[in-house]
């Protein structure tokens, strides 16, 4: 049997100001594509479907056309909502769309939805475990009745074990899991929420009895713990942080009890990340920028070496590089971390002299000849005024 494990979607996410929903929508033609070509035999999902709890109008439309186009190839969809999901609102409309073969996690209420496909080697279980919070759990076993079980709840840990205790396993047939937490070891981005202390850390031994775990969570594809334990990683980079990442899914297939193949399917996105460093007038030159081709639309991080920041220049590069999208210095003044600290003696030093210093602990530069005598002349025009 063969899945299409995706996940981390965020329909809806803007990249600083750029809206990336035309991005978000050439990606569900590639995810599309693949599918059309890979013929799965149902795709995983794997929670933060939305980028918000309240989605954008534009996110929604994408996300409804996404679901008719699975829905037309006849196959088995399974989805759960992530930390960035509202399960509430997510899940609107999902008993009907049942018929359709999508399934949607339930909002955790001590229960996990469990759906049983078959092919020539017999049952696979599927388990829908949305992401949850010890205080979900906590809270959904005490409305069962089940006080004591849920004091010993204390961390995301043992949240994640007492779910799936509930689940009541035959850990003799094939299980697969969805599932949307952070996996101890793994390797974050800077596009992913982060928990205090990694608060929300789990061990991938509790997941080590499924034949397949499909996680989604984390942007970066990677191993979780097992060849069994899998992040798809996000299928857009969504910081530059992601700029070296191979962005796509994972084409999952279980043949007999103990036998997995895993290989990762690429999509080639509409707009790259790209980052550049050079000095403001070599990146304004035009042989420069040329050379670049039509990666010059890509998304851009520049960073610039010049000593003096450039006036306005964000903006000036914007005119030349339109996809800009963030900019910084790398220069002595960036390189070093000075500390202010108290000076003695402060009644015997010229306020010109304070000035200097100060503008070097900020800059890792002392003044200029020109800057010095625009500060003195400044100085004298502040204490004349108050003689």
């Amino acid at each position: 049997m063969k899945f299409l494990h995706i996940s981390d979607l965020h329909f809806g996410k803007k990249l600083n100001e750029f809206s990336l929903i035309e991005d978000q929508q050439f990606i569900v033609y590639k995810i599309l594509q693949a599918i059309d070509e890979l013929k799965p035999d149902a795709v995983l999902i794997a929670g933060d479907i939305y980028d918000k709890g309240i989605p954008t109008i534009e996110a929604v439309k994408l996300f409804d056309t996404f679901l008719c186009r699975l829905a037309e190839r006849k196959l088995e969809v399974f989805i759960i909502s992530g930390n960035h999901d509202s399960p509430e609102r997510m899940t609107c409309g999902a008993s009907l769309m049942e018929t359709s073969g999508i399934h949607f996690s339930r909002v955790y209420d001590g229960t996990v939805c469990k759906y049983e496909l078959s092919d020539k080697n017999g049952p696979v279980n599927i388990y829908l475990l949305p992401y949850i919070k010890p205080a979900i759990v906590k809270a959904a076993l005490e409305a069962q009745g089940k006080a004591d079980e849920a004091e010993k709840i204390t961390s995301y840990d043992s949240a994640v074990e007492a779910a799936i205790s509930q689940m009541k396993v035959d850990w003799s047939q094939r299980n697969v899991l969805i599932a949307h937490q952070f996996v101890t070891g793994s390797a974050r981005c800077d596009s992913e929420d982060i928990s205090v202390g990694g608060s929300d850390n789990i061990s991938a031994e509790l997941f080590s009895k499924f034949d397949y775990v499909a996680l989604g969570h984390l942007h970066g594809m990677q191993k979780a713990g097992g060849e069994n334990i899998r992040y798809s990683g996000s299928p857009l980079k969504y910081s530059f942080s992601e700029v070296n990442h191979k962005k796509g899914g994972l084409m999952v297939e279980l043949e007999e009890k103990g036998s997995l193949k895993v290989k990762p399917v690429l999509f080639v996105p509409q707009h790259d990340l790209r980052c550049i460093k050079g000095t403001y007038e070599e990146l304004t030159l035009k042989k420069y920028w040329e050379q670049m081709g039509d990666s010059i639309n890509e998304y851009l991080h520049i960073t610039l070496t010049d000593e003096e920041e450039i006036p306005e220049g964000f903006a000036r590069l914007q005119l030349i590089y339109k996809n800009l999208v963030s900019l910084q210095y790398d220069n002595s003044r960036t390189q070093k971390d000075n500390k202010i600290e108290a000076l003695s003696q402060i009644e015997n030093i010229s306020p010109l002299d304070l000035f200097e210093r100060f503008y070097e602990l900020q800059n890792n530069q002392k003044f200029s000849i020109e800057q010095r005598k625009f500060a003195q002349e400044l100085i004298e025009d502040i204490w004349g005024g108050k003689k």
